[in-house]
């Protein structure tokens, strides 16, 4: 007989498989988005257009909407915090795929990301021998107001955020507050809010073109890292509020808050490479400045792209 810890142990093992997926899904996005001419919210069938017609790009999509498949069936198993937690790891992967398939080197602060990110899940792992309580539905109430909150929020961002953080750490967080939508109003719809399905579709499909947007104005590790952090933290927030997922008590319920600190931590470590990356694309790093930009030529198509 199954057991709830066993339910949750499969989903979170799910949801690890889920989060391999989209992350080499996004990188896939990344190097046909920078090929294509600029995308824009304003002309979105235009924008579908030239995606669809890039076989590379559908490649990767197809890899996240299968990654987006697990991923709802694990939620349909285990509360909404603890799968945002596990995939919250997903950033170390795509730490590791940016290291493998292009001349990118992580920085210490990068590897301390991707440690945390492991100990985290390790942690979040050990805290399950509590077992967990599987919270409540939302109300729709709660729902209205925090779908509406993200809205404005994120056009907030994309309004100002790009002369405060850069075009592509910008459109991360859009990215992020778009797919966080989406998964909140997908945990609803898998428990039985029906009506939020068409929230969930055009979250997810907003969240899609505006994250090529970010992948034609930034590199793929700063732009899907601060879209994965957000897409993860904010439910973990969702989870514990409007859904109300409580934590174990005791000592379990410590080694949980401190693993969904550590992916977070994690996230927000991997995610200040844009920084290191605008600088090696300055005219400060010509021939003859002395210094060398770490990236292959095509991450310089993504930041001409930028201005």
């Amino acid at each position: 007989m199954t057991t709830m810890t066993d339910q949750i142990g499969l989903a979170l093992l799910i949801t690890l498989v889920s989060a391999l997926a989209l992350n080499w899904g996004y990188l896939r996005e990344h190097d046909a988005a920078i090929t294509l001419p600029p995308l824009s919210l304003a002309r979105p069938l235009r924008s579908a257009r030239l995606l669809l017609a890039s076989r590379r790009w559908l490649t990767g999509f197809l890899s996240e909407i299968t990654g987006w498949g697990l991923y709802v069936w694990a939620l349909a198993l285990a509360p909404l915090a603890l799968v945002q937690a596990v995939s919250a790891g997903g950033i170390g992967i795509l730490a590791a795929l940016v290291c493998r398939f292009s001349l990118a080197r992580l920085r210490p602060a990068e590897r301390l990301g991707v440690g945390l990110s492991i100990a985290g899940l390790a942690v979040l792992g050990i805290s399950l021998a509590g077992g967990t309580a599987g919270g409540h539905e939302a109300s729709w109430p709660s729902l209205g107001v925090w779908l509406a909150g993200s809205v404005v929020v994120a056009a907030s961002v994309i309004r100002l955020g790009q002369s405060l953080l850069g075009a592509g750490a910008a459109f991360g967080v859009v990215t992020g507050i778009a797919f966080a939508a989406g998964d909140i109003a997908t945990k609803a719809t898998v428990e039985g809010d029906i009506a939020l399905a068409p929230i969930m579709i055009a979250s997810y499909g907003a969240g899609t073109l505006l994250l090529q947007m970010g992948f034609q104005r930034g590199g793929a590790l700063v732009t899907a890292g601060l879209a994965t952090l957000l897409t993860n933290a904010i439910p973990i927030a969702a989870g514990m509020t409007i859904f109300h997922e409580p934590l174990p008590s005791g000592a379990l319920g410590a080694l949980r808050t401190c693993a969904f600190l550590a992916v977070v931590a994690s996230a927000v470590l991997l995610a200040r490479r844009e920084d290191h990356e605008r600088r090696a694309e300055t005219p400060d790093d010509a021939p003859g400045s002395g210094g060398r930009a770490e990236r292959p030529p095509r991450r310089t198509v993504a930041a001409t792209t930028d201005t």
